[in-house]
């Protein structure tokens, strides 16, 4: 194979998890960001420790880059259209995290096919989605 080829190669290999491993955000503005979602989620380790309160509404967002869509252990009020999204395969990443937020029945309509599919999120984010997701991106 010649050099050319091999650096080709290489590089597509790399790029993809390189281009989704790092939040275009800033993680500092996203903290104060994440008070409108306080209302509905919290943030928890898995050993109980608490960096932000966990409301009963939403699920616990540790974790929640590179989480399959509708999938939380323990967590039972996800809509049919989430699960359905997770199973063909969408997974928390800084797009379809922007995109879920800033409309998420309209993106669950998209994704799924299905133009009755419904979030029980019904908030629209205000501010920026991308400073919210490089701080929940911290948290793994």
């Amino acid at each position: 194979m010649s050099k050319l080829k091999t650096l080709a190669v290489a590089a597509f290999c790399v790029l993809p998890f390189t281009a989704v491993a790092e939040p275009t955000g800033d993680a500092a503005a996203g903290e104060g960001e994440f008070r409108q979602c306080a209302a509905c989620h919290g943030i928890v380790d898995p050993d109980g420790t608490v960096i932000q309160r966990l409301a009963p509404t939403g699920p616990n967002l540790w974790g929640v880059a590179g989480r399959q869509a509708g999938a939380y252990e323990g967590y039972a009020r996800f809509s049919s259209a989430i699960v359905a999204a997770g199973e063909a395969g969408t997974v928390w990443n800084e797009e379809s995290f922007v995109a879920f937020v800033n409309d998420p029945s309209g993106y669950l309509r998209e994704v799924t096919g299905d133009a009755r599919a419904r979030s029980n999120m019904n908030h629209r984010l205000r501010g920026s989605a991308e400073d919210i997701f490089a701080y929940l991106a911290q948290f793994q």
